[in-house]
This record gives C-alpha cells, sequence and structure tokens, in this order.
C-alpha cells in the first residue's frame, strides 16, 4: 500500500544503515549475537519472488491473509464488516509513530526493514471482528513484511502470525499496535524455520488505559532468530501478558530481547519465556522492565524458565527491573535446568521407553506456553511442529 509513503521511510533506512554499520559485540543488546550470520543476513538480497509454501486450509469463519513482501495482500479480499484498510493519509500520520512511543523506530533491525519493506498491510479495527491469520512467507533471499493495526475503542481480535522461511532466506519483520482504550488484542506469532533460515522480528505495541494484550509467541527452526517484543503503557492501568517459548536444536541461535515500560500508575505484567536448548544451540533472553516514579502501584511478575538438553548447548538469561517508583511489586525469576532424572525414572519404571518418556516430559514444557496460543493455530500443530524429531536427537 501506499508506495509514496514508503519512498522516504525507506531511503532513512538506506541512510540509517550506512551510518550505523552492523551491529557489534561492544553493544550490550548484541553482545551474545552471532555477528557473522546477521552480516550473511544483511548481505542477502531482496526476495524477488513469493514463496511456494504448503499451508493448510484455513480454520472456519478466519480471514487469511497472505504477506510475502510483494504482492498486496489486501488484492481480491472482502474484509469482514469492523476491519478497514487505512487510507494514505491516515498511514502517513500513523506509521512510525508506535515505533516512536516504544523507542525503537533507529535501531538496527527496524531500520533494516525500514530500507526493505515495499509493502505495509495497514489495518483499521472497530469493535469485535472475527479473527485475523497473517502467513508470512519468505523465498530465498531476504523478505520484509510490515504491519500497522489500530485498534480503536473497546475493539476485540484474536490475531495469529504464522512466519515461515525457506533454505537461504531470511525474513525482517516490524509490527506496530496502537491499542486505544479498553481494547483487547489476542495475539499469537507462530515462527517455524527450515533449519537453516534467518528471522529478525521487532513488534512495537502501545496500550492506551484498560487495554489488554496478550502475546503467545513460539519459535523453533530459525539458523538465527531474534524477536524483540516492546510494550508501554503510555498512562498504565493496563494489562500485558507476554508468554513465550523458543525451541532451538543443532547450531541454532534464538534469542528474545524484551521490554515493558510503564509509564502511569496501576499498570499489570504477567511474563514467562521457556527455552528448550538442544545439540550445540544457543538460546537467549533478555528481559526489560521499567517502573518510573509515575508508575505507582504497578505489578508485575517475570519468570524465565530453561531446560538445557545437551551438555553442549548454552542458555543465558537476563532480567532486567528499573524500578524508581516505591509503591510497587515486582517479582523475577530465572531457572536453567534439565530434564528430572526422578520423572524419567518414574515414567520408566512402568515401562514407557526412555524416548518415549523423553518425548513426553518435552510435550509438557511446551504445552504451557503453546496451549495459549490463539484458537486458530490448531491447524497448524503447533506442538507437533515444535517437538519434531526433539526427543530422538537426544538419544
Amino acid at each position: 500500500m501506499a508506495s509514496s509513503v514508503l519512498e522516504p521511510v525507506q531511503q532513512r533506512g538506506r541512510e540509517a544503515l550506512q551510518r550505523l554499520g552492523l551491529p557489534t559485540r561492544r553493544q550490550e543488546a548484541w553482545r551474545l549475537t552471532d555477528l557473522k550470520r546477521l552480516a550473511a543476513l544483511a548481505d542477502l538480497p531482496l526476495s524477488a519472488s513469493p514463496a511456494k509454501a504448503e499451508q493448510p486450509a484455513v480454520a472456519t469463519g478466519v480471514l487469511r491473509l497472505r504477506l510475502d513482501g510483494l504482492g498486496d495482500p489486501l488484492e481480491g479480499v472482502t474484509l469482514p464488516e469492523g476491519i478497514s484498510a487505512l487510507t494514505e493519509s491516515e498511514l502517513r500520520q500513523a506509521l512510525g509513530h508506535t515505533l516512536d512511543r516504544c523507542g525503537c523506530a533507529d535501531v538496527w533491525p527496524v531500520e533494516l526493514n525500514h530500507a526493505c519493506s515495499r509493502r505495509v498491510l495497514a489495518l483499521r479495527v472497530r469493535g469485535s471482528v472475527p479473527p485475523l491469520e497473517l502467513l508470512q512467507t519468505g523465498a530465498a533471499g531476504l523478505t520484509a513484511t510490515r504491519v500497522l493495526l489500530l485498534m480503536e475503542e473497546k475493539a476485540q481480535l484474536d490475531l495469529l502470525q504464522v512466519v515461515t522461511a525457506q533454505a537461504d532466506a531470511a525474513h525482517s519483520h516490524v509490527l506496530e499496535v496502537h491499542l486505544g482504550q479498553e481494547a483487547c488484542l489476542n495475539h499469537g506469532l507462530l515462527a517455524l524455520g527450515d533449519g537453516s533460515a534467518s528471522l529478525l522480528a521487532h513488534l512495537a505495541v502501545e496500550q492506551e488505559p484498560r487495554s489488554r494484550y496478550a502475546l503467545t509467541s513460539v519459535m523453533r527452526g530459525w539458523s538465527l532468530g531474534r524477536l524483540e517484543p516492546r510494550v508501554v503503557q503510555v498512562d498504565g492501568q493496563a494489562t500485558t501478558t507476554l508468554q513465550g517459548l523458543a525451541v532451538s536444536d543443532a547450531d541454532q541461535q534464538l534469542a528474545t530481547h524484551s521490554s515493558v515500560r510503564f509509564d502511569g500508575p496501576e499498570g499489570e505484567l504477567d511474563q514467562l519465556q521457556k527455552c528448550l536448548a538442544a545439540g550445540r544451540s544457543h538460546s537467549i533472553f533478555n528481559g526489560g522492565i521499567s517502573v518510573p516514579r509515575a508508575a505507582q502501584r504497578t505489578n508485575a511478575a517475570q519468570l524465565s524458565r530453561n531446560l538445557l538438553l545437551s551438555d553442549r548447548a548454552r542458555v543465558d538469561t537476563k532480567p532486567e527491573l528499573e524500578i524508581v517508583a516505591d509503591d510497587v511489586r515486582c517479582a523475577h525469576g530465572a531457572t536453567v535446568s534439565q530434564l528430572q532424572e526422578d520423572e524419567l525414572f518414574y515414567l520408566r519404571s512402568r515401562g514407557i521407553a526412555a524416548g518415549e518418556a523423553t518425548a513426553l516430559l518435552l510435550r509438557g514444557a511446551c504445552l504451557e506456553v503453546i496451549r495459549q496460543l490463539p484458537d486458530q493455530a490448531g491447524i497448524w500443530s503447533p506442538l507437533e511442529r515444535v517437538l519434531e524429531g526433539l526427543a530422538t536427537s537426544l538419544y
């Protein structure tokens, strides 16, 4: 939509990339990142043709839009009542506003997307609308997709994003969401790579009072995967729920860098991040929470739970709480462990083979997050895709 709106954004992105150069290990946010893989991603040409990927039939009552960075996702589509495309003038006014509010408009992954995005899907949501699925596919090269979602007061939406990519491909994605007062967004992100593709996903969310935002993210199969949810409660009194699952294998590196800022009182956060690391993989979690003086009576909880499935795998987890307000309830915790021998012994003592016992425990570890995905995710068999080959690779 509106190439005239994107042209200055693209120019800004290209100039910023030249000015910034690639991130370095001297930058804290990139200290643990495999920069060789990041450089390879940055050198990829833009995708020239859409990916040809198999997909299950869309669930009944769900609107599916396909984003490949090339075609118009709204071409030939009749939008249901309550969902409308932004006009060019509305897009010009709104694009980038939430990125600025979240303080991430000029970070490297966003500037990369600025430089490469050739289309933006910009939608307005009014009232309670049917579930929406965004199928984001990537062919050889770099695919850049961008989505802007404006949810008006009391709007309600179940949104599922499914991101896939083929070998030798990379996907850059930026999502901006503005939630009006009492709006509710149940957001699922199912990112399924083929083991050799790369993903950079940046989610910027702006919440007005009494709004509710719930993000459930599941990442599996990316050579380099980096997810960055950034949420701002602009005047407090909002509810944010972040639940994430990252499952890595072989020599993959998956990272989640989250940030939640409370700019007003009586905000709530419930965050759970789970990582399962097998093979020689590396899993990273960095969770920032900012509670300035204006955010009195904030209630925030963050928990990072990690499973090492190999003695060659690595997990780095770092909660970052910056609390200035003095009337708050803020808690955090982090654990790194292995599969419990007593649980395995219990299952094997009842005649369950070692591989099957391991699979059952892994299933339980993943289900806690996966079951929170929007209902329409079921057609993608997320649990089966996440666990595919994982238990057998441990033996």
